[in-house]
């Protein structure tokens, strides 16, 4: 039954992958198996290193990931360096907490370019090479925001509101083809992105008292999705957004 869930010769590429959620999942892959290409817009080697120290190869690779061109050059280096991408794990994203009345065109674009557009050429892209082998796993990070409205967040939510849709919209047309295409929504989380919101007390008395869980998420909370969503234990799961969130839709 644990052969589910073994990844051991498959290929991730994980974007935002040096830090946060994406680190968190990219080592869980590593742990049940699979080898890494781990894309973000910064140097970092310490993912790399817990990848190797789990037995696994890592390649990092620093990329603007808001323009095609470096939507090209990952799944080039990908294929260079594995000859294949059998995961991939579109995590990538940013976040402008503006008030929606003084809300700048700048930061709607950047946002929607960064967490939705890309979102949908990379998978495009890798599921070319996914197609040949009839073979594939592409999981996107939606958000608690791809079902609400969220607040002074107004470009995330809609991206990730995006984010669930071309979920479905991508499963629908390449199920037949082998590929899964599902989605993990993650709760309130403790990353970077969320820091300045951390430092709020009254938003975040608040957001604690409605999950049930009683804490925060942690990016280690999400590496079992991951690896289900990645393995052949979710082969007929299809454009599905799974929540992990400790219980806060529940409410």
């Amino acid at each position: 039954m644990t052969d589910l869930f073994d990844l051991s010769g498959r290929v991730a590429v994980v974007t935002g992958g040096a830090t946060g959620l994406g680190a968190g999942m990219a080592i869980g892959l590593a742990g049940a198996g699979a080898d890494l290409v781990l894309v973000d817009r910064k140097e970092s080697e310490e993912t790399a290193r817990s990848v190797r120290q789990l037995g696994r190869k890592a390649v990092p690779l620093v990329v603007d990931l808001s323009t095609m061109a470096g939507v090209n050059a990952v799944v080039a280096e990908a294929l260079k360096s594995f000859g294949k991408i059998d995961i991939l794990i579109n995590n990538a994203g940013i976040i402008r907490r503006v008030p929606a009345l003084d809300f700048p065109e700048r930061d709607w674009d950047d946002v929607m370019a960064v967490n939705a557009k890309t979102v949908f050429f990379l998978s495009q892209a890798v599921a070319r090479d996914m197609m040949s082998r009839r073979k594939g796993k592409i999981i996107n990070i939606a958000s608690l925001l791809s079902f609400t409205g969220g607040i002074t967040v107004p470009s995330y939510s809609a991206s990730k509101g995006a984010v669930a849709q071309i979920t479905k919209a991508l499963a629908n047309e390449w199920a037949q083809h082998g590929i899964n295409v599902n989605a993990i929504a993650p709760g309130y989380m403790v990353t970077n992105n969320t820091e300045n919101l951390r430092k709020d007390p009254e938003r975040t008395r608040s957001i604690d008292e409605r999950i049930p869980a009683g804490r925060w998420g942690y990016p280690e909370d999400l590496q079992g999705a991951a690896i289900f969503l990645a393995s052949k234990a979710s082969d007929y799961v299809h454009g599905h957004v799974l929540l992990v969130d400790g219980g806060w839709m529940a409410r």
